[in-house]
């Protein structure tokens, strides 16, 4: 589990072939602690650390998850988003982030209003019935608020703060994202779906709600 609060910017610093997958020596720079079997997300994807190499550390990387994400698009030198799993003492800063990428946004529209960086993102399509306007999304693992939607299309204001500590600055049109949505709404989707009855006072009753 992470809340979408990115602690440090990375770098891709090694790629080897996996069959049928691939390895990634990722450098974070010092005091980044990290050992085998812990997880760790990279631009919002959850990954088990392998091994250690100095400061650095590997991940393997299966066939679905260099489909389903941006990672597979990486190459030596790219920068990542890196966060550790939250721990149960720490603050929720952002929003419950699980690291299991629903699908690739495409950047559409980039404007520096004063400072501040807005963003228009194009979601495929399945994901549009998540996208709730002043709702939660994770965009390469980062927490941010939804300004506006329109159809699969969303809007994003970012502070200059979250575009110091994240590689969204560097972005251009064009520029692919991993997106994942709110873990909430999906379980209100599942939830209804099973309920042939609907949502009635009765039904909620029966829930203890």
């Amino acid at each position: 589990m992470f809340t979408g609060l990115i602690e440090r910017v990375g770098k891709i610093v090694r790629i080897q072939p996996l069959a049928p997958g691939k390895k990634f020596l990722i450098s974070p720079g010092k005091d980044f602690e990290t050992a085998a079997g812990d997880s760790v997300a990279v631009d919002g994807t959850c990954f088990t650390v392998t091994g250690r190499q100095g400061d650095s550390f590997w991940v393997e990387v299966s066939p679905e998850s260099l489909s389903r994400s941006t990672i597979g698009k990486q190459r030596i030198g790219g920068k990542v988003n890196l966060e550790r799993p939250l721990r149960p003492s720490d603050r929720l800063g952002g929003h419950f982030v699980l690291g299991h990428v629903d699908g690739i946004g495409s950047i559409k529209k980039l404007a520096k209003p004063a400072g501040f960086l807005e963003i228009e993102i194009e979601a495929e399509r399945d994901l549009e019935k998540y996208l709730v306007e002043k709702g939660s999304i994770a965009v390469d693992g980062i927490s941010l608020t939804i300004n506006k939607v329109k159809g699969p299309v969303f809007s994003l204001m970012l502070i200059p703060e979250t575009l110091k500590r994240t590689t969204l600055a560097e972005k251009k049109i064009g520029d692919p994202v991993n997106l994942e949505t709110d873990i909430i709404g999906k379980y209100v989707e599942r939830f209804l779906s099973r309920d042939r009855q609907g949502l009635t006072k009765e039904r909620l009753r029966e829930e203890g709600f």
